[in-house]
């Protein structure tokens, strides 16, 4: 889904600042004081299924460099800069959490949203697993390293031969490609990741393309230092 115009809802400084200390959030408002990034998306709200990553990452190095913490409230998301606040509210329960992005995911083709286990209890979505949700970008808390290009995933695999000979395919248009390997509960992964993209509109009509050329389900992560969970 694209950015909506939406009016500030907090001092981005302000929100971080809280959400850092572990303070409560609710009733924060102050003057808008923080220095975004160009085209940073305040206000940016998209809508669709959320699921949560908990004890088999639990204490793995994040996309951000941090320690995941499956008791604090952060998400991962693949491509709104990392340090984004944002909250999300269960489109079923109406509950609502508001959480800081430190992480790259889901690697899941029609997810939007990994919330972490705190997260995901805060919104009542536990025991499903999975759930509707709307979130609503309203701050932003900086980071070392400013924000990366995008990507697009065109598949994981278990054999690396199977990741090289989809890289293969994918390089007569798009070149200089990559396998990203990652240690997963479930194994050893390949991530076949093409192309450098510097908006969202050029990655998105990408991911298209090479959804008809090679027959994929792919889908678009900004590329971050260490942006692999290991």
């Amino acid at each position: 889904m694209r950015p909506q115009p939406l009016a500030h809802l907090a001092s981005g400084a302000a929100v971080a600042a809280m959400l850092v200390g572990g303070l409560a959030l609710s009733g924060c408002r102050s003057s808008p004081s923080q220095v975004y990034p160009p085209d940073y998306p305040i206000g940016y709200v998209q809508r669709g299924m959320a699921s949560w990553y908990g004890p088999g990452f639990h204490g793995n190095k994040t996309a951000n460099g941090e320690r995941y913490d499956m008791h604090q409230l952060t998400a991962a998301h693949r491509t709104l800069p990392l340090g984004s606040i944002a909250v999300v509210r269960s489109v079923t329960s109406g509950r609502q959490v508001t959480v800081r992005i430190n992480d790259r995911g889901p690697f899941v083709k029609g997810r939007v949203l990994d919330l972490s286990l705190a997260g995901a209890r805060a919104i009542g979505m536990i025991g499903k697993g999975t759930d509707e949700i709307e979130l609503r970008v309203i701050g932003y808390a900086p980071r070392p390293g400013g924000v990366g290009v995008l990507r697009v995933q065109i598949g994981a695999f278990a054999s690396l031969e199977n990741a090289r000979a989809l890289l293969a395919r994918a390089e007569s248009e798009f070149p200089g490609g990559r396998i990203m390997g990652v240690n997963l509960p479930e194994g050893r992964r390949y991530r076949v990741q093409v192309g450098q993209f510097l908006t969202e509109t050029q990655a998105m009509a990408a991911s298209a393309r090479l959804d008809r050329m090679l027959n994929v389900e792919s889908f678009v992560v900004r590329d971050d230092e260490g942006n692999q969970r290991d």
